[in-house]
């Protein structure tokens, strides 16, 4: 009886110790393949948006309330524009401008084109005039020629009393007329060609003047193109000078009033964008059959009596701590074994009913998961 008294204690003592040590080497492994993996550590998100200035200038209105519901494109803060709307109109008025110099200069041109074919008539009408100057420069020193070989004939019959005194007077003034001629014409070929001068340098001028003016109809197009980005500029300013809502959502609190004087970049109100989800905080050892898709039972603690449902969306590359602005050195030596966790993010099926979701609430978080499934497509993938 006594020997019992002794055992009974001894194998009760090795029983625990066996299933301390065997709890211990499956606890993760138990842990893991459950068909429900909770965590109280998940918390509801969303978009949100702080909506700041961009342009300098004093308030105007303020179109919506704190914490109020606003749509996409509603006007939230206004600036006073006139500065900028006089921006605009004076950048418009400056490419008015410089569209009609663009279009005087085309006028221009024109202009131009049509001295230039003037110019060239007038080349090759003074040209033909030297032509024919020319022409009849070579008929008169014909003329000059049979007619000097005539007074020549006619002097020597003369002297042998051939021919009378008459008929050598005759013979003498048609000499005389036709080298007269051959003078004229000579003179008329000089003017002519002074004139084909005068005519080509007025064609020059008029290529130059031509050229002249492309050059400035390409450095008008160049002012034109500056002060079209000059308006788009401005008209970009006086835009900015009206913060509307970016989406459907709600506002925060308003730090701005009407008649306070604002700097660019002065952060006006925050913004909450629809649309939020649950970010849950799953350890690490819950999270060897989770799966995006997996159906989710969302319980928020302001409505711990209303259930809602919704999947898996989107699993972190990393854990928490990984991209923590001040990640853990495991390497200093000091080191002590934490599970860390992994945000699972969760969206809702559908759109629960009634203005419930705001970000920052805590909320409790079931995902369903199918540990077999899971674990009779390992091998196959394995194997594959």
């Amino acid at each position: 009886m006594k020997k019992w008294s002794i055992a009974i204690p001894i194998l009760v003592l090795a029983v625990a110790i066996f299933l301390i040590f065997a709890i211990r080497g499956h606890w993760d492994s138990w842990k893991s393949n459950a068909a429900l993996q909770k965590t109280n550590d998940a918390y509801v998100t969303g978009d949100q948006i702080p909506l700041s200035t961009r342009v300098s200038g004093t308030v105007q209105r303020v179109g919506v309330q704190d914490y109020q519901l606003v749509k996409a494109g509603q006007s939230i803060v206004e600036l006073d524009n006139s500065d900028y709307q006089a921006s605009v109109d004076e950048a418009q008025a400056a490419i008015s401008a410089a569209h009609a110099e663009l279009t005087a200069n085309q006028d221009a041109k024109r202009a131009a084109d049509a001295n230039i074919d003037a110019a060239q008539a007038s080349v090759e009408q003074a040209q033909a005039a030297a032509d024919a100057a020319q022409a009849g420069i070579d008929a008169s020193q014909a003329q000059v020629t049979q007619s000097v070989s005539e007074y020549q004939r006619q002097e020597t019959l003369l002297a042998s009393r051939a021919a009378t005194r008459q008929q050598f007077e005759q013979v003498q003034e048609a000499r005389d007329a036709a080298q007269a001629a051959l003078q004229s014409r000579r003179a008329d070929l000089v003017r002519t060609k002074a004139a084909v001068a005068s005519s080509r340098a007025a064609l020059a001028g008029a290529l130059q003047q031509r050229a002249a003016l492309n050059a400035k109809d390409a450095g008008l197009q160049a002012q034109i193109a500056a002060k079209t980005a000059g308006v788009t500029i401005a008209q970009v300013s006086l835009a900015y000078t009206k913060i509307t809502a970016p989406a459907d959502g709600r506002v925060g609190r308003l730090r701005v009033h009407p008649g306070q004087l604002v700097g660019a970049g002065v952060q006006v109100v925050d913004f909450v964008q629809d649309g939020a989800w649950v970010e849950a905080n799953f350890l690490e050892t819950q999270l060897a059959h989770v799966r995006v898709g997996d159906t989710a039972d969302i319980k928020i603690d302001a409505y711990p009596s209303q259930i809602l449902h919704g999947h898996v969306s989107e699993i972190a590359p990393a854990s928490g701590s990984a991209t923590a602005l001040l990640p853990p050195d495991n390497a200093t030596g000091n080191f002590t074994k934490v599970v860390q966790r992994v945000p699972v993010k969760i969206l809702f099926d559908g759109k629960p009913s009634g203005d419930i979701l705001r970000p920052g609430l805590s909320a409790e978080v079931t995902v369903h998961t199918d540990p077999q499934e899971t674990t009779e497509a390992t091998p196959s993938a394995t194997a594959h």
